[in-house]
């Protein structure tokens, strides 16, 4: 049974969507759900789905090894960002290499970076009249959306789109993909 931890800021539906994808699967299975945010729904989320729901502060993130050493003693297979907005520390990224992986609400490179997550990535997509936008999914180095690119999926804007509107074609795009694609990096499943 392979592992999966997620870190998650908000709301948390990637969450509780690969929570319930593999609760039906049975080859992996989230064990944790970790969050910067004392009030984010995702905490409830994952534990409503009887997933340990953990929340630490910017301290024991990067000034100590708290929850570094939660992590090791969690042994994931795979540790996935779903609306996670800090940067990852990279004392976290060298003791778990190749097995972080975030997903971004654009297809990098473009409109990636700090600062761009959301509905500025919608927005910013729109006012640019942009033609087609996605999702990319990809490994975490120590720089915001930067690592290694895993995979995309487009999704076509029409000139009448709003960011709303490309934000919901955009989240369809997410639930469908992000579970297969982590099914594809742990080795569980050939294709996409």
């Amino acid at each position: 049974m392979k592992r999966i931890v997620i870190f998650a800021s908000g709301s948390g539906t990637n969450a509780e969507n690969i929570i319930k994808y593999f609760q039906e699967r049975k080859n992996a299975e989230v064990t944790h759900v970790f969050s910067n945010n004392l009030r984010a729904k995702v905490l409830k989320r994952a534990h409503d789905l009887k997933v340990k729901a953990l929340h630490f502060d910017k301290e024991s993130f990067y000034g100590s090894n708290d929850v570094l050493n939660v992590l090791k003693d969690a042994e994931p297979d795979i540790i996935v960002l779903a609306g996670f907005l800090w940067i990852f520390p990279k004392k976290i990224i060298d003791v778990f290499p190749d097995k972080v992986i975030n997903i971004h609400p654009a297809l990098l490179p473009k409109y990636g970076g700090k600062g761009m997550y959301g509905s500025h990535v919608h927005e910013a997509v729109i006012r640019n009249k942009e033609k087609e936008s996605g999702i990319t999914i990809h490994f975490v180095n120590e720089h915001y959306d930067e690592g290694g690119i895993i995979f995309q999926a487009e999704t076509a804007i029409d000139e009448k789109d709003t960011a709303e509107d490309l934000a919901k074609a955009i989240h369809t795009l997410e639930y469908k993909y992000f579970p297969v694609v982590i099914e594809k990096v742990l080795g569980l499943r050939e294709e996409i």
